[in-house]
C-alpha cells in the first residue's frame, strides 16, 4: 500500500484505489459495525478485532429511529449504546477512518427501515398508488407505509434529523475526527416498491411529474407531438393536465412515449431526492468529505440511474452484494460489477462494494462462508476495488458475521484476514481489469423492459439478481415490430455474452445513462437496440466510430428515438465507419453471425482472449499500470469438479494462489488448476 503523504492535502478526495485522506492513500477495506446494537463496553474489543483483520475504515449507520425521542427531540449520547460521538471518537483512537450513514431510510433490518413510525404513519409523508392509498412494503418484522421521495413533509423532517446530528458528529468530519465519507439516504429504489405503476401519486410528486414534461418538450407541440394528440383540438391536455399512466396499456409503438416517460420520471424523482438530502447533509455542517450512495442489487431494473445521480448528489455510487455461489450470481455479478467499474473508472474513483455481505438477516434464505466468499471474490474478479463488510461484527437480525458481538473472531474470520493482507500485496486497489469490448445498454431499453415487466407485484430486480431478464419477465406484446423489443434484446445480449466468453475475450456490459463513461478506452462498443436509439446517444456512438473505435449496433437498424418517439431526421447509419475485415455496423441476432462478428473482431481489432477449458470455467486478468499481467482469477460457477487449462501467453512461470499460499508452474504458458464446484482462485502471476 502506498502511504506517501502528499503536499498540501489536508481534505479527504476518491480515487482510483480508494481515498486519499490528509495526504495518505487508504484502501477502501471497510467492515460495518453498529454501535447501538452493542454493549459500549465491548465497542473497543469489536474495533479492535476489525482492526486486526486488516480493515482500515468503519461503517456505520446513525438511525434516525433509534435516536429520537419525540418530534424534534433526540438522545444522541445520554443513553450509552446512543453516544455514536464516543464510538467514532473509539474509532479514530484506534486508527480507524469511519463511514457514516445517517438514512433517512437505513434498512439495517430495522422496523421502518430507521424511520421513526410517527413519520411513516403520517399522510403527508406517504407515498401514493395509483389509487391515492398509501403504498405499502410488507417487510419482516412490520410492514409499513414507504416515504414519498417528493413529499415535502418528508425532507423537512429528514432535514431537522440531520441539523441535530450535524450538532454532535459534524466536529468529527476529517480532520477534526474520524468521518472521511457520508452516505446519502439509502438503497434509492423506492423502497422495493420500484414497479413502473406502483408509486408515486403524492401530490408533490405529480407537480414534480408535470415540471419534467414541461423541461422535457418545452412547449404543448412537443407533448402533443410525443403523445400523438392534437394541439389545438377541443380538450386537448395541458401540461398541468397531464395524468401518469396508472397500468401499461400500450398497444403500439405510438403509445409508448408516455409509458418510458414515466419510468424516466422516476428516475427524475429519486435523483432530485438525493441533491436535497444531499444539500441537507452539508446544511448541517457534513461538507468538505464525499457523498456516497449504494444501489441494491438489480440496481438496473429499477429506476436508480447513476449519471443523475452523481455530481449533484452524490460523488460516489457504490453496489451492494448479497447472493449465493452459483451460475446465475455469477452471471449478476459479473454484469453489475463490470458497469460499475467502467463507469468509475472513467471518473476517476473506486469501484466500491458498499455493502458486501458477510453473513445473512434471518428472513432471508441462508447463506454460508462459501457463498459470502464466492461473491466478493468474484465481485474484485470483474473489477471491484473497493468494500465494506456487512457485517463484520454480529447483531441483532444478523447471522454469519465473522466477529461476535464481544469482539471475538469465528472461524470465518480467518478468510477476511487472509484476503485483505493478499490484497494488499499486490496492491490490488491500484490494479486495472482491461475490458477491450463493452456492450452497451441503452437507458431507454432498461426503461422499456421496466414498464413492460409482466410480474406486476414481483420487482424486476428479483428477475436480474437471478441471472435473468427481460425475456424471462417482459410482456410479448411486440407493438407492431413483430417481436417483443425488450426481449429481443435481451436474447441478442446474452448471444453475445455466449460468443465472447466461447472465445475468452474479456468484456463488460455498460449503461447507456453515462454514454462518454461507456464508450471511453473501448475497441468495440455493441449498443443493444430494439429500433429506437436517442439522437444523443446515436452521435456519441457515430463520433467514437469517427476516432477509431468499431461500433455495432443490434440486433434491430434504429429507426425510431430512444422513447420510440419518430424521429425528424433519421439516423444516418453511413456515419457508422466500418473497420476493414472487423464487425459489421449493424448486427442481426443469429447466434452464427454473432459468433462470426466476435472472431472478425478478435482479428481487426487486435483484443486480446484468455481462454479456459472446459466450458463453464471462465477467466479475469488485472494489470498494473505498465500493463504487465499481475493478479489472475479462474472462476467455476457451476458444479463438479474440473481440471482447469487457462491459456496465458509467454512470460510467465509460476501462480501463487493468494489465499492458500500455493504455487502452481505456468508451463508453456498454460496454467492447469483444479477447480471445485461453485469456486474462485485468486493468482498472483509471477514471471
Amino acid at each position: 500500500m502506498n502511504t506517501a503523504q502528499e503536499p498540501g492535502a489536508s481534505r479527504v478526495r476518491l480515487v482510483p484505489g480508494g481515498l486519499v485522506v490528509g495526504g495518505e492513500r487508504v484502501p477502501l477495506w471497510a467492515a460495518s459495525v453498529h454501535y447501538w446494537h452493542l454493549d459500549p463496553a465491548d465497542w473497543r474489543a469489536c474495533l479492535e478485532a476489525v482492526r486486526r483483520l486488516g480493515f482500515r475504515v468503519v461503517d456505520t449507520y446513525v438511525p434516525w429511529s433509534v435516536h429520537e425521542t419525540g418530534p424534534g427531540s433526540f438522545d444522541l449520547g445520554k443513553d450509552p449504546r446512543k453516544d455514536v460521538a464516543r464510538f467514532l471518537r473509539l474509532a479514530e483512537e484506534l486508527g480507524l477512518y469511519a463511514i457514516v450513514r445517517p438514512g433517512p431510510h437505513i434498512n439495517g433490518e430495522l422496523t421502518n427501515f430507521g424511520i421513526p413510525e410517527r413519520v411513516v404513519w403520517d399522510p403527508a409523508c406517504q407515498a401514493r398508488g395509483p389509487s391515492g392509498a398509501p403504498v405499502v412494503l410488507p417487510m419482516m418484522p412490520v410492514a409499513f407505509p414507504v416515504p414519498s421521495y417528493a413529499s415535502q413533509a418528508f425532507f423537512d423532517e429528514t432535514a431537522r434529523w440531520y441539523e441535530r446530528l450535524g450538532e454532535v458528529l459534524a466536529p468529527l468530519v476529517h480532520p477534526h475526527g474520524p468521518i472521511v465519507m457520508i452516505q446519502v439516504d439509502n438503497e434509492g429504489a423506492l423502497y422495493f416498491r420500484d414497479g413502473a405503476y406502483d408509486q408515486d401519486w403524492h401530490p408533490d410528486a405529480i407537480a414534480l411529474y408535470r415540471q419534467f414534461l414541461r423541461d422535457k418538450y418545452k412547449t404543448l407541440s412537443g407533448l402533443a407531438a410525443a403523445y400523438g394528440f392534437e394541439e389545438d383540438a377541443e380538450g386537448a391536455p395541458r401540461f398541468g393536465d397531464i395524468e401518469p399512466p396508472t397500468r401499461f396499456d400500450a398497444e403500439t409503438a405510438a403509445q409508448l412515449p408516455r409509458h418510458v416517460d414515466w419510468a424516466e420520471f422516476h428516475e427524475v424523482l429519486l435523483a432530485t431526492a438525493m441533491t436535497r438530502f444531499s444539500d441537507a447533509l452539508v446544511a448541517a455542517g457534513f461538507g468538505g468529505i464525499p457523498r456516497t450512495h449504494n444501489f441494491p442489487p438489480g440496481q438496473e431494473a429499477t429506476p436508480l440511474n447513476a449519471a443523475r445521480v452523481v455530481g449533484g448528489a452524490v460523488d460516489l455510487v457504490g453496489l451492494d452484494y448479497y447472493g449465493k455461489a452459483s451460475e446465475a450470481a455469477h452471471t449478476s455479478i459479473r454484469r453489475r460489477t463490470t458497469e460499475l467499474a467502467v463507469r468509475t473508472e472513467a471518473r476517476g474513483v473506486p469501484a466500491f462494494a458498499c455493502e458486501m455481505g458477510a453473513g445473512f438477516p434471518p428472513f432471508f434464505p441462508p447463506l454460508d462462508e462459501r457463498d459470502s466468499a464466492f461473491t466478493i471474490l468474484a465481485a474484485l474478479a470483474y473489477g471491484l476495488r473497493g468494500f465494506n463488510a456487512y457485517m463484520a461484527v454480529e447483531r441483532d437480525r444478523w447471522i454469519g458475521a465473522p466477529i461476535d458481538p464481544r469482539g471475538r473472531e469465528r472461524p470465518f474470520a480467518d478468510f477476511w484476514r487472509r484476503l485483505i493482507a493478499a490484497l494488499e500485496r499486490v496492491g490490488f486497489a491500484e490494479l486495472r481489469r482491461v475490458a477491450p469490448v463493452r456492450i452497451l445498454i441503452p437507458r431507454n431499453e432498461r426503461r422499456l423492459a421496466r414498464v413492460t415487466h409482466a410480474f406486476g407485484p414481483i420487482t424486476a430486480a428479483f428477475f436480474s439478481v437471478a441471472g435473468s431478464g427481460a425475456r424471462d419477465a417482459c410482456l410479448e406484446d411486440d407493438f407492431g415490430a413483430g417481436s417483443s423489443p425488450a426481449i429481443d434484446v435481451d436474447t441478442f445480449v446474452r448471444a453475445l455474452e455466449l460468443a465472447l466468453d466461447a472465445r475468452g475475450v474479456p468484456f463488460s456490459l455498460v449503461g447507456g445513462e453515462s454514454k462518454a463513461d461507456a464508450i471511453a478506452g473501448a475497441s468495440w462498443v455493441v449498443a443493444a437496440t430494439s429500433g429506437g436509439l436517442s439522437p444523443v446517444l446515436f452521435d456519441e456512438l457515430a463520433s467514437a466510430s469517427t476516432r477509431g473505435t468499431a461500433v455495432t449496433l443490434g440486433p434491430r437498424a434504429p429507426e425510431l428515438g430512444g422513447a420510440r418517439r419518430v424521429l425528424l431526421e433519421p439516423h444516418d447509419l453511413s456515419r457508422l465507419v466500418p473497420r476493414e475485415g472487423g464487425p459489421p455496423p449493424i448486427l442481426g441476432s443469429d447466434p452464427r453471425a454473432i459468433d462470426a462478428a466476435v472472431a472478425s473482431a478478435i482479428t481487426a481489432l487486435g483484443l486480446p482472449t484468455w481462454s479456459a477449458d472446459p466450458e463453464g470455467v471462465f477467466t479475469s486478468l488485472h494489470e498494473d499500470a505498465e500493463g504487465r499481467p499481475r493478479v489472475l482469477f479462474v472462476i467455476r460457477p457451476g458444479g463438479g469438479d474440473v481440471l482447469a487449462r487457462v491459456g496465458l501467453g509467454s512470460g510467465l512461470a509460476r501462480a501463487v494462489d493468494l489465499l492458500e499460499e500455493r504455487s502452481l508452474p505456468i508451463l508453456e504458458g498454460v496454467l492447469e488448476v483444479r477447480m471445485g464446484p461453485h469456486s474462485i482462485r485468486m493468482f498472483a502471476l509471477e514471471s
